[in-house]
């Protein structure tokens, strides 16, 4: 009896100890380049359902080490893109670029680490100001809070090695160049240019789904989509949905042009925000499929006119 008791007891603390589960659930990694695999993460916002799980995250297979862009939301997702990894190849991580300040694409950083503690952590330096300053801790909880606790135990490591616009870094077999701007999506985002020719926009550019514009601005989106548009890449790896060619880099600009010009037109005829959506809705029909787009356009009308107005 006593012997039974110690057991029930050993294994409730197994199972407080245990939950929330420890690695988000597996997703599939897929080649999409030479020596380059992505995990595909699904579109949505972060939640119980998902597991706070939503980015692309990615690694490059660099001679005798890997790079790894983006390793996800939480220490949850970072361990279940490490074990992927591990599947893949017995490599190690030497350096792990991160697109920007948003939290559900960096903060599986901690996983990296834990697994390769030498990796070194590479981001823009306004995303390393603005991590230290308080925006990391506001992302941890942010996650826990959306996912009801399932990412708890996740700790911010943040990058220590800034980028500068244009600087290119030769990990192993491989040379990755770095294309910033402090005015698209975040403020604080890096395009990540492989010489195999994969680019990877972080949230600059999106593949199906409607973007999170409440740090950036448009016009500033538009100029850092020119500059993808003007590179030789054959694949592009957006922060959100499927990979794909080109192509999508100009479906991107013109979702943000359109919107924009669409605002602009209407604000200059007197109209507020409100006022404007259904015009501007309907000029926009060809993406009312991209995920998202009923619950975001409103705001992004709304963001809009406030940019307009700061110009």
């Amino acid at each position: 009896m006593r012997l039974t008791a110690l057991f029930f007891l050993a294994s409730l603390a197994l199972t407080a100890h245990a939950a929330p589960g420890d690695t988000v659930k597996a997703y599939p990694a897929k080649q999409v380049a030479p020596d380059t695999w992505v995990i595909t993460g699904p579109l949505g916002e972060p939640s119980v359902e998902n597991q706070g799980f939503m980015n692309n995250p990615a690694w490059i297979i660099a001679g005798d080490q890997v790079v790894v862009i983006d390793p996800g939301s939480s220490v949850q997702a970072g361990r279940m893109v490490v074990k992927a990894i591990q599947k893949a190849t017995g490599l190690p991580v030497t350096a792990v670029y991160n697109t920007h300040i948003h939290g559900d694409h960096w903060l599986g950083n901690q996983a990296i680490l834990e697994a390769w503690p030498k990796a070194v952590l590479i981001a823009h330096p306004d995303m390393i100001a603005k991590a230290r300053a308080g925006e990391a801790e506001s992302w941890v909880k942010r996650m826990s809070t959306l996912t009801q606790g399932y990412t708890d135990g996740t700790r911010a490591a943040i990058p220590t090695r800034a980028t500068t616009d244009g600087m290119v870094t030769k990990h192993g077999n491989r040379s990755f160049k770095i294309h910033s701007s402090n005015d698209a999506h975040s403020k604080t985002d890096i395009m990540i240019e492989v010489d195999n020719g994969v680019l990877f926009t972080g949230d600059n550019v999106l593949n199906g789904r409607v973007a999170r514009m409440d740090d950036g601005t448009f016009t500033g989106n538009i100029k850092a989509i020119d500059r993808a548009i003007a590179l030789a890449v054959k694949v592009v790896v957006p922060g959100h949905g499927p990979s794909g060619s080109p192509a999508m880099l100009k479906a991107q600009r013109d979702y943000f042009q359109t919107l924009f010009d669409a605002v602009k037109e209407e604000y200059d005829a007197g109209k507020s925000d409100f006022e404007m959506k259904p015009s501007v809705v309907k000029k926009l029909a060809a993406y009312q499929n991209w995920h998202g787009f009923d619950t975001a356009v409103g705001k992004q009308i709304g963001l809009a006119v406030l940019e307009i107005e700061q110009q």
